[in-house]
């Protein structure tokens, strides 16, 4: 059975992918905007599921209260920089140093999250609970993926 862990990690490892190709990509061109939308689609529904189904059961823990609060401020970041980017031409200049800001923010958020707050809400967290919470982060990804 899979835990929360192993679903948030599988959908990390997409977000990571998704990254290095949108920098790769360059100009006004159909592959960055595919990949774009891409890397939004998936950051903005595995942000909503994240904080639906891992991060509001732990906000209620003394010990995970604050590393939640840090966790969804920084989904709030990482809103801004997609917003900063769906208003920036693609053949600014500008594009790809915010694409890359964005890519280092991601990746900072995801290694946080899998280095520290994961090992920490495993202790929270009883067996059951990891692989429940997995199957309702699982079903809420697949039920909104458009």
């Amino acid at each position: 059975m899979t835990t929360i862990f192993e679903a948030l990690r599988k959908d990390h490892d997409t977000q990571r992918n998704l990254l290095e190709r949108l920098v790769a990509t360059s100009g006004d061109t159909e592959s960055r905007d595919i990949t774009f939308k891409q890397l939004k689609q998936e950051l903005d529904l595995h942000a909503e599921a994240e904080e639906r189904h891992f991060y509001k059961p732990l906000i209620s823990n003394d010990m995970m209260q604050e590393k939640a609060r840090h966790g969804i401020a920084e989904h709030h970041e990482i809103d801004e920089l997609l917003e900063a980017l769906e208003n920036t031409d693609y053949s600014s200049s500008a594009w790809l140093k915010t694409a890359k800001d964005l890519k280092h923010k991601v990746e900072h958020h995801l290694e946080d999250e899998e280095l520290a707050f994961f090992q920490l809400a495993g202790k929270v967290f009883t067996e059951k609970q990891k692989t429940e919470l997995a199957k309702d982060y699982q079903a809420y990804m697949s039920e909104n993926v458009s």
